[in-house]
């Protein structure tokens, strides 16, 4: 059935270049052929490397809301078909190009990419890999760019979220939420409040370190939030649902608070009532974490190399959801949002083309 699906799917000149590759190195990866349709598993061929290029053997797979985005057009970037998605990855060095010297074969790396990582190799250039410390598991270095880049960016660089003030988190229980969390609790000595859809969730957000938390599906985000902290408000939020729940986290905010928005996972994007802003000299600011690669890499990297830190140090702990093996991908990605694409890769993956073995973790992005 993948088979006919593949030639039914592809391009005529991407399956003429593949069978034009020979029986050189091959591998597996999960393709996107076409948009809001399955990914299927496919048998790649293997190109050189650059002169910049490291191979790396994919050890697990980070699998976000945004790659679901992608295989659905819906992201803020929508590459040209065929694709392979994932963007967050660990692994071991296989080789590397001539000129090289960041890394060598065998080294444990963690990498961004902007596509590609799901795959049991990845090619990326050198500056975007970073070592991992001995005492960090290589699952647990796989969740930390995307969820924990973002993180860090928003509540130290953004938000500059000061020790004992309070941050109020929305889409608490998911990746990103999560980490927000346990960057903001147990790296900056915040205060959290948790906010999430549904008992259960809140519950998992307070397991992993907010102080209290709020069920916004039960009632006004702004009225539970007061009955915490009272009149004065929250110091810090940081939004990720937008709608009437990135409203009531404004109405929310102290005098001089910090909001900073990460995404729309509730689907609406509000307009924002200027006078909000002006009465409490409220500062309102975006972060699109990708994005800082290419404007400003010396940030961008710090942000890794913060979270390999912390997580070194034990301040963070990182959360996986689930895995799943790369075969089995197909029947979990509902689990990702609640968005099913049919074939897919949930959360995080672990593959090793010596071993055969691939795994995917799933980062939930609940809301």
């Amino acid at each position: 059935m993948a088979a006919r699906l593949c030639a039914r799917h592809l391009p005529l000149a991407w399956l003429c270049r593949r069978a034009a590759q020979g029986q050189g190195r091959h591998y597996r990866a999960a393709l996107c052929a076409e948009l809001k349709h399955p990914l299927i598993i496919e048998e790649m061929a293997s190109r050189p490397l650059g002169p910049h290029e490291v191979r790396v053997d994919v050890h697990f797979c980070g699998v976000n809301f945004a790659d679901i985005l992608v295989c659905r057009g819906q992201y803020q970037e929508t590459p040209p078909l065929p694709f392979i998605p994932g963007m967050e990855f660990s692994g071991a060095v296989l080789e590397t190009g001539t000129d090289v010297s960041t890394v060598k074969k065998g080294d444990r790396v963690i990498g961004v990419s902007n596509l590609n990582a799901m795959a049991e190799e990845c090619i990326t250039d050198q500056k975007t890999l970073w070592q991992v410390p001995e005492n960090v598991s290589l699952q647990d270095a796989a969740v930390l760019p995307v969820s924990y880049g973002t993180a860090i960016l928003a509540v130290e660089h953004r938000a500059r979220t000061q020790p004992g003030e309070t941050v109020l988190v929305t889409a608490a229980a998911g990746a990103t939420g999560l980490a927000v969390i346990d960057v903001a609790t147990n790296v900056l000595q915040a205060k959290v409040i948790a906010a999430a859809g549904s008992d259960e969730k809140c519950k998992l957000a307070v397991q992993r370190g907010a102080q209290s938390s709020v069920n916004y599906s039960q009632g006004s985000l702004k009225d539970a939030v007061k009955k915490l902290v009272g009149s004065g408000g929250v110091n810090v939020a940081i939004d990720m649902v937008g709608g009437d729940v990135f409203l009531e986290s404004v109405r929310s905010l102290a005098w001089e608070g910090r909001i900073v928005v990460l995404g729309f996972a509730g689907g609406s994007i509000a307009s924002l009532p200027s006078n909000l802003l002006l009465l409490k000299n409220i500062s309102a600011m975006g972060l699109y974490w990708g994005r800082y690669q290419h404007q400003d890499f010396a940030l961008f990297s710090k942000s890794l190399s913060s979270a390999l830190q912390y997580c070194q140090q034990g301040l963070i702990h990182p959360h996986t959801g689930a895995v799943f093996k790369l075969e089995k991908v197909r029947q979990h990605v509902r689990n990702v949002g609640q968005i099913r694409l049919g074939n897919n890769l949930s959360n995080l993956a672990t593959l090793s083309p010596i071993a055969a073995c691939l795994y995917f973790f799933i980062h939930i992005l609940s809301f």
